[in-house]
């Protein structure tokens, strides 16, 4: 027999087994029972959130024999057939692999045709923002005007990459991340049924490592659940999912806080003998920093045990907020430079001493990019000498003064309701409204890939386009520019005596 992903086996089969989405799941039964469902839906949100589950028990609810309260009976022929996948009047396409124009006149040519079985013929189109131009103008047509016995649901994690032409003909639902609480009563329910035992704590672990993502934490039960057959333990989740060991970071993070070189470049030398990889270690201490930053400013965090938060709390009281922000802003651009690097171990720990002994990293970076952007090299090959001329360059476009103020108010508003991740990560940016559209957020001091996962992150984007929207009345999409690696001047490299110092003399023409 084969082996069922335990996410799969316990998938809901009725609205009301689904957590943490009942301000959709009470509209969709209301719907049902006063026989309103709509031609189109568009459900929206992070992955494993519960889009597809809905979409599934929706689609069982319209055809099913014997409804009960907006509720599909799963008993009847339909309901069974649906779930064993064999009837052919409930459709389910990845768009991600079937996006073109001929996928979708597939379905345009089939709508025609009456259901063989059911009452609707329905189409579930999954990641459906990877529909190509030309297929999504294709659907338009038959999602405009569909007829009465076929039902389209779309389910997407980024529905701004939809057309505002489908988005306005499709009842919208957008689905929330998970609270931890629902998560942990979620998974107590399935460990009961699949006999897994599992302290309480490690629950709480997996929920908050999840990041209200229900699949996540099935996904993570279950291979927890396969390492040890007896009894799930808290050390045991930390070691599965792989978070170093918090030692080694906590003591790298007091010994910058410190400015202490020697005990930091120990530690650095404890991570490397033990094998660590170092680009995901200081990723973690990043993380850390951020969480030492979001402990300061709310007196709360989840992931840690009581020990584990009064060294947080003691490093907390150590540092400034400033301060914290310049750490984690300065060890972003270790991590960018240290991708790159062929010399890892020398970058990291060069990078490391440079923690020690920075007071301001922020302050530091722009000085660097102001040598880079505004100096220009001129050579006076008499005295062997190189004079930098100092020119004040105009960084292009100021933007618009309403738009900046109300670019201020957000950013102040993410403090306020302590979105420290999304505040932290927006620091210091400049916005440029390109159209009525489009905003465009400019990073001086450059985008890190630390802030860049932040950003891209569906929920934080939909948070700040509906910031946005209470400030400004406008519903605009975000793009980000960074200026400072941004593509530079070519340069030509000129022989003169002075190379034969060692020196590499670049003329910017």
């Amino acid at each position: 027999m084969s082996y069922t992903a335990l996410y799969r086996n316990f998938r809901p089969l009725k609205f009301s087994d689904m957590v943490g989405q009942d301000h959709i799941t009470r509209t969709l039964r209301n719907q049902v029972i006063s026989n309103r469902v709509g031609h189109a839906y568009l459900f929206n949100g992070g992955r494993g959130t519960g889009k597809t589950t809905s979409a599934k028990i929706l689609a069982r609810v319209v055809n099913c024999l014997n409804p009960q309260d907006g509720e599909p009976c799963n008993e009847c022929d339909i309901c069974k057939e649906i779930l064993e996948g064999s009837l052919t009047d409930v459709v389910e396409m990845d768009a991600a692999s079937n996006n073109s124009v001929e996928d979708i006149r597939s379905i345009r040519d089939e709508v025609n045709f009456l259901p063989t079985k059911a009452k609707y013929r329905v189409y579930i189109i999954d990641e459906v923002h990877m529909l190509s131009t030309g297929a999504f103008n294709a659907l338009l047509k038959t999602l405009e005007e569909p007829p009465e016995h076929v039902k389209f649901i779309l389910a997407t994690t980024e529905p701004q990459k939809l057309p505002t032409t489908i988005l306005s003909r499709c009842q919208r639902f957008d689905f929330k991340k998970i609270p931890d609480g629902d998560i942990i009563k979620r998974l107590k329910i399935i460990c009961t049924e699949a006999e897994i035992k599992i302290d309480d704590d490690a629950l709480k672990i997996i929920a908050v490592l999840s990041e209200g993502h229900m699949r996540d934490a099935i996904s993570i039960l279950e291979r927890c659940s396969q390492e040890n057959t007896d009894n799930i333990k808290v050390e045991e989740v930390k070691e599965l999912v792989g978070l170093p060991k918090l030692e080694y970071i906590s003591r790298l993070a007091r010994a910058i806080i410190e400015k202490d070189t020697i005990k930091a470049l120990a530690v650095v030398d404890d991570v490397i003998n033990d094998g660590k990889d170092l680009y995901n270690y200081l990723w973690e201490v990043v993380k850390y920093f951020k969480d030492i930053l979001v402990y300061k400013a709310t007196n709360n965090l989840k992931l840690y045990s009581e020990e584990e938060l009064q060294e947080i709390k003691e490093l907390a009281n150590m540092s400034e907020e400033k301060k914290l922000l310049d750490i984690i802003y300065g060890l972003s651009d270790l991590e960018n430079d240290l991708k790159w690097s062929s010399q890892k171990t020398i970058m990291f720990q060069t990078g490391i001493i440079k923690a020690c002994r920075e007071t301001n990293f922020i302050q530091t970076k722009q000085i660097e990019n102001n040598l880079v952007n505004e100096v220009k090299p001129k050579r006076t090959v008499e005295n062997r000498t190189i004079s930098n001329e100092v020119s004040n360059v105009s960084n292009g476009n100021a933007g618009n003064t309403n738009t900046d103020i109300a670019w201020k108010k957000v950013i102040d508003v993410l403090k306020r309701d302590g979105k420290i991740r999304l505040y932290t990560a927006l620091i210091n940016t400049r916005i440029n409204e390109v159209n009525d559209l489009i905003w465009e957020v400019e990073f001086p001091n450059g985008l890190t890939s630390f802030n860049q996962k932040i950003l891209e992150d569906v929920n934080n984007k939909n948070e700040l386009v509906k910031e946005i929207l209470k400030i400004t009345g406008k519903e605009v999409h975000l793009k980000y520019k960074d200026l400072k690696n941004a593509p530079k001047a070519e340069t030509s490299k000129t022989s003169s005596p002075i190379n034969d110092l060692g020196i590499d003399i670049n003329i910017i023409d």
